[in-house]
């Protein structure tokens, strides 16, 4: 009888052990099961700080550059579902649902300050995807920045674009400078360092055919800079604040090129003769004269469109919608 007992016992505690064993491998499993499924997940896609070399696309030729003083009207419109969660031109994913946009030459990410002449509406967005390459598009913004900017509907808007020029220059430095110390197996990195708010002036046109009398001085960037001395603004730039300014009237132009010879640019107005009403503008830039040549005035975006077709097709394949 005490030797049952005695057996009993253990057996007991054997299956006891059997027990907790069984429920720690379960455990155990269910952890591990956990974990692989966690991995297998797709990670977020992380992008990359890029400019990236000039590319060709449908015959026409883009030239990356880190343009601090850029500052640019022209057509907006929009991109949404056909690209949402697409990888953009620097490895980020795309949301149509976040305030970002796409251009064809600043540097990949950077911020930008969008205004939509036609409201008044400004936002601060992120660049980080190549395009627009339809022609007359000078920057294509995420549903979301559509929508905020008051343009969803109609598809296109009249903007001036210019880039945040502080910030623009202090995330390029931070995430090159995180590159190259990921590189080399450290955690630290290079603290940005701040650099003056720039933009440019624009006139209106001076009205009349031919030559004008008088001619627009447009300062550049960096002599606005300088003359300026704007307050600085905060190096993180904030998004999804809408503001907005007074809107204006604003009247659409195809601006065949500026030359450095009136002689020339009068033979290029005689080629486009048919195409509209062509002028030749004087303008001062960086203190060089240049004379423009320039389609219009045009009313809508449907005739600054054809008539940018029709500019190109006589031989200006670099003309461009501008907005003034």
């Amino acid at each position: 009888m005490r030797h049952s007992k005695t057996f009993l016992r253990f057996a007991v505690l054997g299956l006891a052990f059997v027990v907790l064993g069984a429920c720690a491998e379960t455990q155990f499993v269910a952890q591990t099961a956990k974990r692989v499924v966690e991995v297998r997940e797709p990670p977020a896609a992380e992008g990359i700080y890029k400019v990236g070399n000039p590319y060709e696309i449908a015959g026409i030729w883009y030239f990356p550059a880190a343009d601090y003083g850029y500052d640019e009207t022209g057509i907006a419109s929009w991109y949404g579902s056909q690209f949402h969660g697409r990888d953009t031109a620097n490895g980020e994913r795309f949301d149509m649902n976040t305030l970002s946009a796409a251009h064809k030459t600043l540097p990949m990410p950077s911020f930008v300050r969008v205004t939509n002449l036609e409201n008044g509406r400004n936002l601060n967005l992120r660049v980080n995807d190549r395009g627009p390459f339809v022609r007359g598009r000078v920057i294509d913004v995420s549903r979301r920045a559509a929508q905020l900017l008051g343009f969803e509907n109609s598809g296109t808007a009249r903007v001036r674009v210019q880039i945040l020029a502080r910030e623009s220059q202090a995330v390029a430095m931070q995430m090159k400078g995180d590159q190259r110390m990921a590189s080399i197996g450290t955690p630290i990195t290079n603290e940005p360092k701040p650099s003056p708010s720039v933009s440019r002036t624009s006139l209106p046109p001076i009205a009349g055919a031919g030559a004008p009398p008088a001619r627009e001085n447009v300062r550049s960037a960096a002599t606005t800079a300088v003359a300026e001395r704007a307050a600085p603004e905060p190096v993180a730039p904030e998004l999804g604040t809408v503001t907005v300014t007074a809107a204006r009237e604003t009247t659409l132009y195809v601006q065949a090129g500026a030359f450095g010879y009136f002689d020339n640019a009068n033979q290029v107005r005689a080629r486009l003769f048919g195409v509209g009403e062509v002028t030749v503008n004087p303008v001062l830039v960086d203190g060089r004269d240049l004379y423009r040549v320039r389609v219009g005035p045009l009313t809508t975006v449907q005739a600054a469109d054809l008539a940018l077709d029709r500019v190109i097709s006589a031989g200006y394949p670099d003309a461009r919608i501008i907005v003034d």
